[in-house]
This record gives C-alpha cells, sequence and structure tokens, in this order.
C-alpha cells in the first residue's frame, strides 16, 4: 500500500520520462510551459536588435546572388585575359550586387501575395510582414539608383545601362508579364540572370563581343532545367499559388524531356565558347557537360519507367555544373594560354 498523497505507479513512469528541468521547475512551483506553447512564447517574445536589418538583408536574396559572383568574375578574366585587375573586378561585383539585390528585392514587392501561399516561401520577410511593403519598395529602388550610378562612376555607362535593363527586365517583363501567365515563364525571364556577364564584359571592354553572348547562352540554356527541377519538387506549391510553371501543367515526361533538350542546348553553348579560351577550359567543359547530360538523361529514364525521382538532385547538382564550368573558365583565363582559336587559326 502507498501513502496517501503519494503519486502511483503510472504517474511515477510518467514524472521519470519528463525531462528533469521540467521536473525540477514543478518541484519548485514554477509553471511548466509545453513544447507548442514554449513556440508561442517565443514567437511573441521582442525581435533580437538585428531582425529588421537581417530581413531587409533577407529581401535581396543573398543566396541567388552568388550565381553573380560565378558568372560575373570568370566573364571579366576572360574580357582580359592574362590580367587580373582587382579594383575593377571588386567595383564591378559590388555594382552588380546592388542591382541583383534591387531586382530580387522588387520581385518579393511584386510577389508578396504569392509568397505567403507557398511553404517554400512563407518564411520572406514580406510573406510575414517582418518590413512594410512600402519600406521594401523604396529599398528596392533605392538600391537600383544606386547600383547604376555606382556602375557609371567605377565602370562605365554601358555596364550602368546594362544593369538598369536587367532589373526592368526582371521586375515588368518576368516577375509581372510571364511569371503568373504561362508556363514558359523561366525561359524568357531567365535572361535577367544571364545578364550579369554582359555586365562584366561592358565593364572591362565597354562593348559587347560573341564571347559575351556564348556566356549569355550558356546562362540562358541552363535556366530552365535548373528552375523546372526545382518546380517538380515542389509542384504543389506552384499549383496552390497558380503559378503556373511547367511541372504544374505539363506531364512529368513532357517536364524531363524538356530538361533534357535544354541541358544539350547548355553544353553545346559552352562548347561553343572554345575557340575564345584555352584547353584547360575545352576540358573542364566537355566532362562536366557529359556529367551534366548523365544526371538529366537519368532523370528522363526514371520518370518514363515509372520510378520515383528526385528532381531536388539534379537542382542541386545543375548549381554544381555552372560553378564547375565557370571556375575552370577563370583559371584558364588566368593562366592566359593560348587559346583554341588562335592555335587552330
Amino acid at each position: 500500500m502507498r501513502a496517501r498523497g503519494e503519486p502511483g505507479p503510472v504517474v511515477r513512469t510518467a514524472v521519470r520520462r519528463l525531462p528533469s528541468s521540467v521536473v525540477v521547475r514543478a518541484a519548485a512551483g514554477e509553471p511548466v510551459v509545453g513544447t507548442g506553447q514554449r513556440a508561442a512564447a517565443a514567437d511573441t517574445r521582442s525581435p533580437g536588435r538585428f531582425a529588421t536589418p537581417l530581413a531587409y538583408l533577407a529581401l535581396t536574396k543573398p543566396r541567388v546572388i552568388e550565381l553573380l559572383l560565378v558568372a560575373t568574375i570568370p566573364t571579366m578574366l576572360l574580357a582580359d585575359r592574362g590580367r587580373v585587375d582587382f579594383a575593377l573586378i571588386i567595383g564591378t561585383l559590388f555594382g552588380g550586387w546592388l542591382g541583383a539585390a534591387s531586382a530580387n528585392t522588387l520581385n518579393c514587392v511584386a510577389d508578396a501575395d504569392i509568397d505567403k501561399l507557398m511553404k517554400r516561401t512563407v518564411r520572406r520577410p514580406l510573406a510575414r510582414e517582418a518590413v512594410p511593403r512600402r519600406n521594401a519598395l523604396i529599398f528596392g529602388l533605392v538600391l537600383g539608383a544606386a547600383s547604376f550610378g555606382w556602375l557609371w562612376w567605377r565602370a562605365n555607362l554601358l555596364a550602368a545601362v546594362l544593369v538598369l535593363v536587367t532589373i526592368l527586365f526582371y521586375v515588368f517583363v518576368y516577375t509581372l508579364g510571364l511569371k503568373r501567365r504561362t508556363a514558359q515563364n523561366v525561359v524568357w525571364g531567365g535572361a535577367a540572370g544571364c545578364m550579369p556577364v554582359l555586365v562584366g564584359w561592358a565593364a572591362v571592354t565597354g562593348t559587347i563581343a560573341w564571347p559575351a553572348l556564348a556566356l549569355f547562352a550558356v546562362i540562358f540554356f541552363w535556366t530552365p532545367p535548373h528552375t523546372w527541377a526545382l518546380a517538380m519538387r515542389y509542384r504543389e506549391d506552384y499549383a496552390a499559388a497558380g503559378v503556373p510553371m511547367l511541372p504544374v501543367v505539363a506531364s512529368q515526361e513532357t517536364v524531363t524531356r524538356q530538361i533534357v533538350i535544354y541541358t544539350w542546348l547548355t553544353v553545346l553553348a559552352t562548347l561553343a565558347l572554345v575557340p575564345a579560351a584555352g584547353a584547360l577550359y575545352a576540358a573542364v567543359a566537355l566532362v562536366a557537360g557529359c556529367w551534366f547530360l548523365v544526371m538529366a538523361h537519368q532523370l528522363y529514364a526514371g520518370v518514363r519507367r515509372g520510378d520515383s525521382v528526385q528532381p531536388l538532385r539534379l537542382f542541386l547538382q545543375s548549381n554544381n555544373y555552372l560553378a564547375v564550368v565557370f571556375c575552370g573558365l577563370a583559371v584558364d583565363s588566368v593562366l592566359g594560354w593560348p587559346t583554341i582559336g588562335s592555335v587552330l587559326g
């Protein structure tokens, strides 16, 4: 028999399973808060001193801007083959970053309504109302003006105009014009993501030449398979938000077939640049291209067999592919070896 007031075996078992900190607080007469209650309480606490600056930084989508670094530096090194002008490269990168940050911020302003409906974007600052929409709009416009002025000062007018065209194209043509109206949105809207190579080439030479256009084509053709692979993974999100991405309106077989086609075009575009580069770039582009093609064909074959596929794997690896190709181009350009075109010509 147990003494009056002594807990029974069921209660003792439950107490033993509680975390020791909970038992101690209960013994001391302190309120015990459950996990859900703790989460709610944490959400009501005053934000940290860096919450607002971090929210504005998040509007610029810092991870997306990595493409700017991957594309701009090798392009500038190729344009000034055999030389490295650190001051011009850093100045152009900063101006390009301001421009990309402006475009991304204005994109968040335009997409605030659908960002609230998608799990992938629900934590963005405007979706969770961490920043007033009007303030975000002003922030984006200021960044755009600063980008134009900076590049005009540190590089030249052509580079400044190109970054302004990029912002306007991304916001008005892609975000407001194409994104919610056509399944081909990322095909033509993706042109905005190709502009850093033109900006980088113009900053060095003051012109736009065929190697810059070849690099533009590389990113242009790379964007659809990269984005559609992500959209396959988050198809329900896009459908819920009413965004007609290709995986929402077409079968998986159709989508993966298009991915294969655009992957081939991407690899061919990298090889088209070979005459302007050296043997190192040619080898890297060929090997990396074969690897990228194998991944795309594997995804397509898996869908045709009815297998459970992982499109996100292709999305992630496509980033690695682009990084490898452009890093190979950067090293090749710094080395300054004779170009394939000069050797054959």
